[in-house]
């Protein structure tokens, strides 16, 4: 059985008395100990799609029209809020982007971690070994400060017990997001959902949070779903990749499959817009002159992503998509498995 799957999922929001589909359709599967990367430009449904999991879009403006949610086998969208509450931290944690934004501004960061701890860890008295006895599972033995200090130092950052009083103004960004990654991981989640975790980052700091959460991912054998627009991070991170475009998903398949051979034209505008090392994406046509260096451009995409509730009839990429046919505005295609373990919403991907 699955970690996680979400079956056929549909969300709704209510904008002006009208309901506007945001996530259409949305089926997922991850495994335990797996890493499934979810790429899409910045308004595909990514994010809504991540945070109906734990149910955590708020209901109204949205609405959970159908579909299922199976978490550990169990229904998300049928818990009660007290069900909710347990889930939330205790199986699935998430990190989001810029954690300036997510930490409180006047608490130390120590205090955060170890009110995360107080909601999903008891304490349990200190026990010598002699005594024969172990920590159930869940709690903690000793002091919740000994624990803030373990988890600071999980996620590498240097002398944890002065930096545990430490205000989140008083941290670099990288550092706040490894704060943001030790309160996740304070319940010991099954499930780890970063949200662009490293958007606000600089580079080099965007390849340390990366490797921190492939080292924890090894250590503490938990799932990822990892959710970006940058494909460029996928082939270091994913065992699996889901594409998706304006509320559905276009291809879905293993990584190094999608990234040596990308199937839907989506995909391929994706991976054609990632800059190459010794220049940008596609040569000009221009002749090379001699005292120059040879010219190239950036590809990008034409057009935008459809906002919700706006949609094109048919394939909702047509409008963009460089070998649309008269007949993709005519229905919405099938995501249908093409090869073994590759999914493909598109009749034209040869």
């Amino acid at each position: 059985m699955p970690l996680l799957e979400i079956k056929n999922l549909q969300l709704d929001f209510e904008t002006d008395g009208h309901a506007a589909r945001a996530v259409d359709g949305v089926s997922l599967h991850l495994e335990a100990g797996e890493t499934l990367c979810l790429v899409g430009e910045s308004g595909c449904g990514k994010s809504v799609t991540a945070q109906s999991i734990a149910r955590l879009v708020p209901t109204p403006p949205a609405r959970y029209v159908g579909g299922e949610i199976l978490l550990n086998g169990r229904d998300t969208l049928k818990m009660s809020a007290r069900e909710l509450q347990n889930i939330r931290g205790g199986v699935v944690s998430y990190v989001f982007q810029e954690p300036g934004a997510s930490l409180n501004p006047v608490f130390r960061v120590g205090a955060q971690i170890k009110e995360a701890l107080k909601l999903h860890k008891p304490l349990t008295p200190s026990l010598s070994p002699s005594d024969g006895e172990r920590v159930a599972e869940g709690q903690v033995r000793g002091s919740y400060d000994a624990e803030v200090v373990r988890l600071l130092k999980l996620v590498g950052i240097p002398a944890p017990e002065s930096r545990a009083k430490n205000y989140p103004f008083e941290m670099s960004g990288g550092m706040q997001q490894r704060v943001m990654i030790a309160m996740a991981l304070a319940s010991e989640p099954k499930l780890l959902v970063a949200d662009e975790p490293t958007t606000a980052l600089d580079v080099t700091i965007q390849a340390q949070i990366l490797d921190l959460l492939r080292d924890l991912k090894q250590r503490l054998g938990m799932a990822i779903l990892l959710i970006t627009h940058n494909l460029g991070i996928v082939g270091d991170m994913a065992d699996r990749v889901a594409v998706m475009y304006a509320g559905q998903i276009v291809e879905l398949a293993p990584a190094r499959e999608l990234l040596r051979r990308p199937l839907h034209p989506y995909t391929r505008a994706l991976m054609a817009s990632v800059p190459k090392l010794g220049g940008w994406g596609e040569a000009t046509d221009e002749p090379a002159r001699e005292d120059a260096r040879p010219t190239k451009r950036l590809v990008a995409i034409p057009g935008n992503v459809p906002r919700i509730g706006n949609f094109p009839p048919g394939c909702r990429f047509a409008p963009r998509c460089p070998i649309a046919k008269p007949e993709c505005s005519e229905r919405i295609p099938e995501l249908v498995e093409v090869e073994p373990q590759r999914w493909v919403r598109c009749p034209f991907w040869k």
